[in-house]
């Protein structure tokens, strides 16, 4: 039962940072076209995404700091390095949104 929920943690991390990073770059998209009003939507999606990932590891942390450990699998080293990437993507694409703002 416990490899099950965990399972479902390590999708919702890759599920939710790979939409996050998605919307992230539709947020450029947008901007590089001068929709801002569409661009910030689209980087508040990927900050909503950012923040369901981080309950689910948050799940994770908290078991593994009550005692019971997490077992570390490829999938679940996958599932956080996807996660990372996404909220460094994230954090660029905001950077990439204000320049296009300020040049347009």
């Amino acid at each position: 039962m416990e490899e099950q929920a965990n399972l479902e943690v390590i999708m919702k991390l890759i599920m939710f940072g790979g939409d996050a990073k998605s919307n992230a770059m539709e947020a450029i998209r947008f901007a590089k076209q001068g929709e801002f009003n569409q661009a910030d939507q689209s980087l508040a999606a990927a900050d909503a995404s950012l923040l369901e990932a981080h309950h689910a590891q948050t799940g994770l942390l908290t078991q593994e700091a009550q005692g019971n450990p997490v077992p570390v699998s490829l999938l679940m080293v996958h599932g956080q390095d996807h996660l990372m990437t996404s909220i460094a993507f994230c954090d660029l694409a905001k950077e990439i949104v204000e320049l296009y703002k300020v040049q347009k």
